[in-house]
């Protein structure tokens, strides 16, 4: 089943509201009768940091295959800003439909295009060079994984336990990737291994069929489903079968404590139905909708 692609469905307010005393962005009160039984969280700039800075790694290797092929008087420069528009305009989705669109644009500057696939294995390369510090470190243990999270990731994880809340996560990076990264951030003891990720034959993953199998094998309803997310497929996925969608709008890699723009405006587009910048207000989200179930008093 191929993953959505992203759609602006929603606008985005002029004057935000929050949360009264709190960094919260109410995009729209949400109103239930029961709170969330299922949580969905997406990983990589949702919960980790391990790959924080894969852009920079992405947009020049694919710069790189564009430049033999550039259309007479197309400098390197509106190559690169070509790229990055696709790439971002795609991210959200399994990373091989951002190569499966760089062999499309080979091809149609006259050039023979590699398998997508190889694409992605040497991007996979490439950021695991980028990335090898990290990941060694947290294993080793001379890197603090609460340095390679988003603030506040392990805090509303637990908090979520304690409610009885089934956890899952689910990326569009490869399964054993995030396995392997999951287990050095701790995540995966809080998903008691419900832990999906991209495969080879990518059309046998989405996020959608990971929410539809979540609602399917418990009977219940997609009112009793929260996600979370810094990617607009996962929030669109659980507002269509609907649910809280939570975007998280991350700073990876100053991790402020204030939302990016970017991922903002997007997130509210797919259907968020609040903004947070990352997670160190758990206990105020939390208990607007555990315990308000939606009804606050907002401030702008």
């Amino acid at each position: 089943m191929p993953e959505r692609d992203y759609q602006p469905a929603f606008p985005v307010p002029e004057s935000p509201r929050f949360l009264l005393g709190t960094s919260i962005e109410i995009v729209r009160q949400i109103r239930i009768n029961e709170p969330p039984c299922h949580a969905l969280f997406d990983f990589d700039g949702t919960l980790s940091l391990i790959r924080e800075g894969w852009v920079d790694i992405m947009v020049p290797m694919m710069v790189e295959k564009l430049l033999p092929f550039a259309k007479p008087n197309e400098s390197e420069k509106e190559i690169e800003a070509y790229v990055r528009e696709f790439v971002y305009q795609l991210t959200g989705k399994q990373t091989i439909y951002q190569m499966i669109q760089l062999a499309r644009e080979i091809e149609a500057r006259g050039g023979v295009p590699l398998d997508p696939l190889e694409y992605k294995e040497e991007y996979h390369r490439r950021l695991l060079a980028r990335i090898a510090d990290r990941r060694e470190g947290l294993a080793k243990g001379t890197l603090n994984a609460e340095d390679m999270l988003v603030p506040g990731a392990i805090e509303m994880l637990s908090a979520l336990q304690n409610l009885g809340v089934q956890i899952y996560v689910a990326s569009g990076t490869d399964e054993e990737y995030v396995f392997e990264e999951a287990h050095l951030l701790g995540i995966d003891k809080y998903a008691d291994r419900k832990i999906y990720g991209a495969r080879k034959d990518y059309w046998s993953f989405s996020k959608e069929m990971v929410i539809k199998r979540i609602l399917e094998e418990n009977s219940v309803d997609g009112s009793r489903l929260i996600a979370f997310g810094d990617g607009y497929v996962e929030i669109a996925d659980c507002k269509a079968a609907g649910g809280i969608a939570v975007g998280v709008a991350s700073d990876e890699k100053n991790r402020s404590g204030k939302p990016d723009e970017w991922k903002r405006r997007r997130l509210i587009g797919a259907g968020a139905d609040m903004i947070i910048p990352d997670f160190r207000e758990t206990k105020q989200l939390l208990d607007y909708i555990w315990n308000s179930k939606g009804r606050a008093d907002l401030e702008r």
